[in-house]
């Protein structure tokens, strides 16, 4: 079986829900442009349509066709992305990842602000932080797509594109090039891959060639 890798998005029901299935979708769509073999999918035990809620959306690649099609969760994220910073603190947000994984976070806070939330962070090979409220300010609501449809206000158009460009710039994994073929807010996308901040930690781990190694 081949090679997996699979990457977990935290939003908040109804609010955020878009931005997480942008930021999946995009992602997604890059890591095909550039070779690799992905699926993009919600969890459907979480609940979209209550508001704040906590939901997960997932990512999975690998450089071979992915075989395991019909099981709908990542039990083994390398890497954890939190698009609403308040998640960190009630949420076992690390369950799953193999020691020396990478977190990012949407906030303004430090990486030591954020990591005092979190009593599993000795696994973490690295952290990065992303402002992305900041940086783009919309948070866009829309219910007419899911997993790779359509979306009326178009893919990344508010909150998600900057936290899609820190996502390319630390882990590597696409060109921030082929992300501004597929965002709507480019410039948004643009200023989260300069403005994001990454620090690695000890157990740093991951391939050499990934996440800034």
């Amino acid at each position: 079986m081949a090679k997996v890798n699979e990457i977990t998005v935290w939003a908040r029901g109804v609010l955020q829900d878009k931005e997480g299935r942008d930021v999946i979708n995009a992602f997604g769509a890059a890591l095909i442009k550039e070779g690799k073999f992905a699926q993009a999918f919600d969890n459907y035990e979480d609940l979209p349509d209550r508001v704040l809620v906590p939901l997960r959306k997932y990512v999975r690649y690998s450089d071979e066709e992915i075989e395991h099609k019909y099981v709908y969760t990542n039990d083994v994220p390398n890497i954890v992305v939190i698009i609403e910073e308040a998640i960190v603190k009630g949420m076992n947000i690390l369950k799953g990842m193999p020691e020396g994984g990478i977190l990012i976070v949407n906030t303004k806070r430090s990486v030591e602000e954020i990591l005092k939330f979190i009593p599993n962070a000795d696994i973490l090979g690295g952290m990065g932080t992303v402002d992305a409220t900041g940086i783009s300010g919309i948070h866009t609501i829309d219910f007419s797509g899911s997993e790779g449809g359509i979306d009326a206000t178009s893919l990344a158009a508010g909150i998600a594109a900057p936290v899609l460009g820190a996502m390319a710039r630390i882990t590597e994994l696409v060109k921030k090039e082929t992300l501004a073929g597929i965002v709507k807010d480019v410039a948004g996308m643009e200023r989260g891959y300069n403005e994001c901040t990454f620090q690695k930690f000890k157990k740093f781990r991951l391939p050499s060639g990934q996440f800034g190694g």
